[in-house]
């Protein structure tokens, strides 16, 4: 797919932030378009540097920044750019978050706790940001902190296709938690393949204990489902709890491969067969070296969402 939008067109433009630019290259190709000029760096005591290299005025501006590690440098430099396209009288600009910061901290579930997420929407709305583009939120009602539009993108097309071409034969796709399963379902139907559910009980941040399995893995393959693998204790865990339950093999489909901490250490030394992620964040140096690990590209996705929002047409084929 080429030359979705004209080049003549001089009113729409791409910016990246320094989180993922060759993600926004990548939408740029499929596009048919170059990345904005602009100028991104740091002063000496820290802060971040941004200025904007072409002029802007009543353009339709795509700032692409997925907020992953280091996550506040990040949202915080999408915020300072999407503030300078507001100064430079932009008619609209749009945030492209592949990877929306703090989207786990959704709802008070403790007292005396933020709902992080819900400052997240804030802080871009307050930044300029008149829309936003996003994917495979951990909480879809997120979108609802909003007061602005938010176009919701899902992976599972692209991930449900590379499954489709392995041809893994009588598959049973597996959530890892109960959170996940309007998620692991709809990836089921797709696959037309049963549903399994782990009840899985968090003990403290980041350290979860798999309790039991709900479902039937026995003598076939497994594909756990998830939006995001952080430090990979619950999919470690999941793994572990699938081939004692007598699954055959355990493959994993993620979104975001967010990695963090122990989590490649402990993917190399689980028996998982393979562990399927997206480009929503840039995968890390170690993660890079792993064979299990392979990256799908949504560069053509977030360009297609892109292309819809700035011609003004349904955005919902997206979605199939």
């Amino acid at each position: 797919m080429t030359d979705l939008i004209s080049l003549a067109d001089d009113k729409f433009k791409i910016f990246a932030g320094s989180a993922f630019p060759e993600l926004a290259r990548r939408i740029c190709t499929y596009l048919g378009v170059a990345p904005g000029r602009a100028k991104l760096g740091r002063f000496s005591d820290g802060e971040i540097y941004f200025q904007i290299l072409e002029n802007v005025r009543g353009a339709d501006v795509f700032v692409v920044q997925p907020c992953s590690t280091p996550v506040d440098s990040n949202l915080f430099e999408l915020l300072l750019m999407i503030d300078a396209f507001k100064r430079a009288s932009a008619w609209r600009v749009t945030a492209v978050v592949p990877y929306y910061a703090y989207a786990r901290q959704d709802r008070k579930d403790k007292p005396r706790v933020p709902i992080s997420a819900k400052l997240v929407a804030d802080l871009l709305e307050t930044a300029g940001a008149t829309r936003a583009l996003t994917l495979d939120l951990h909480a879809p009602q997120i979108q609802g902190y909003f007061n602005v539009p938010v176009d919701h993108l899902y992976a599972s097309p692209v991930l449900v296709e590379y499954f489709k071409q392995r041809k893994l034969g009588n598959l049973t796709v597996v959530s890892p938690d109960a959170g996940g399963v309007e998620r692991a379902r709809a990836f089921a139907k797709k696959l037309d393949a049963p549903l399994a559910i782990v009840d899985k009980r968090r003990v403290d941040v980041d350290v979860s204990e798999v309790m039991h399995l709900i479902g039937d893995v026995r003598g076939m393959p497994a594909l756990i489902v998830d939006d995001i693998i952080d430090t990979a204790g619950t999919l470690v865990k999941t793994v572990e709890a699938l081939l004692k339950e007598g699954a055959t093999q355990v493959f994993a489909a993620c979104t975001h491969a967010v990695l963090s901490g122990p989590a490649v250490e402990r993917i190399c030394r689980s028996p998982i067969s393979e562990v399927v992620v997206t480009d929503s964040v840039p995968l890390c140096a170690a993660a890079q070296e792993v064979s299990k690990i392979k990256v799908l590209s949504v560069a053509e996705l977030f360009a297609r969402g892109i292309r819809s929002i700035h011609e003004e047409t349904s955005i919902s084929e997206l979605f199939n």
